[in-house]
């Protein structure tokens, strides 16, 4: 196994050359966590990881509670299923809860403020209602609790992670938010070293070949309670050493790699390589920065063989989306062929027709 083996076993891994679900809740669950604070690009994540999907039937899961949106990990937002959200939050909150904590004492959001915050929410939201952000923001400010000065994001993530309050369904194009309980009937309870395993086995079943180092990163959790989640699933996976890198991956792991012009556009903050600390075995470091900014931004990535070899963004119009496309390399014209239908698929998702369009420099 090289690195470009490992970023094709990647693809098949994380259900992009690999589609076997029909559902958009499966595939959240077996993805366990995927990042979505790119809401509409967060939906592709899961949308390409179906055969004809659609836009619509994202939104339908989200609005059953199927799937839904927290704030999760490292921490940032993540898309959740309905049977794995409470012990997720149950094993991730205190570690956010501590590394929020000084800027909360900056913004003097103490505990009793939160309590109350937590009230006025849970009021609010009381009769199945589901609200958007601003009116939830009205009713705190009514109850004159201040939400300036970025006080409100931080009060909505408190009450998140004290599971008072999670996705709701969306109203036209508006997110909402929802009480947890109202929308989350299964609670699935588990101790933390049950936890901090289960969450092992789904990432290293649903990313790999992948390193301890790269859960780490991933998970946010501590080193040692990484390395034990690991160390309890080990007799179920073999490993890999390349470059001086354990890789592990299941012992039921066994794909043959013989996708020949596999081309995909993945959305921005997409798994295939937010999941990994190193990201070398899918883009030449060099080009990292590309892909991702300085500031942690993960931009729409074009994979050709499970490599990174250009980025691309679309502008919404009425009927059309425009996808701009900016290589890193140049392209054949079979593999442009293949773009183009990538592009007609996200079309195809989002209900309209597509134009492609090339920075001058991507086809010399």
């Amino acid at each position: 196994m090289n690195l470009t083996d490992i970023a094709n076993k990647r693809l098949k891994s994380q259900l992009i050359d690999n589609k076997k679900n029909k559902k958009a809740k499966d595939i959240v669950e077996w993805m366990c966590a995927m990042q979505a604070q790119d809401f509409s690009m967060a939906k592709w994540a899961i949308g390409v990881r179906l055969d004809d999907s659609t836009n619509t039937q994202i939104d339908t899961a989200i609005n059953k509670g199927e799937i839904l949106r927290t704030h999760l990990l490292r921490p940032t937002w993540h898309f959740v299923s309905a049977e794995d959200i409470y012990w997720i939050i149950e094993l991730a909150a205190p570690q956010i809860k501590s590394l929020i904590r000084s800027r909360n004492n900056q913004l003097e959001l103490t505990a009793t403020v939160i309590n109350k915050s937590n009230d006025v929410i849970e009021k609010a939201l009381e009769n199945e209602k589901q609200l958007t952000r601003e009116v939830l923001i009205a009713e705190l400010t009514k109850a004159k609790i201040r939400t300036d000065e970025n006080r409100a994001s931080h009060i909505l993530l408190c009450a998140e992670l004290d599971k008072i309050i999670c996705s709701g369904g969306l109203q036209g194009n508006k997110q909402t938010y929802a009480l947890f309980e109202k929308r989350v009937k299964q609670k699935n309870i588990l101790n933390r070293e049950e936890a901090v395993s289960i969450l092992a086995k789904k990432y290293f079943n649903s990313r790999c070949p992948a390193t301890l180092q790269d859960f780490i990163w991933w998970s946010g959790l501590s080193v040692k309670e990484a390395r034990f989640g690991l160390e309890n699933i080990k007799s179920d996976l073999r490993s890999e050493t390349i470059d001086s890198l354990v890789y592990w991956m299941p012992d039921s792991f066994n794909v043959s790699i013989t996708n020949i012009n596999s081309i995909y556009l993945l959305p921005a903050f997409d798994e295939f390589l937010i999941s990994y600390k190193n990201r070398s075995a899918s883009i030449h470091p060099s080009l990292q920065k590309k892909a991702v900014s300085d500031n942690g931004i993960f931009r729409p990535i074009i994979v050709v063989n499970g490599q990174v070899t250009g980025i691309w963004k679309r502008t919404i119009k009425k009927d059309n989306v425009i996808i701009d496309i900016d290589f890193f390399r140049k392209h054949s014209k079979s593999e442009l062929k293949c773009i183009e239908k990538s592009a007609e698929v996200y079309g195809n998702f989002m209900g309209k027709n597509n134009e492609v369009k090339y920075n001058i420099r991507s086809k010399e």
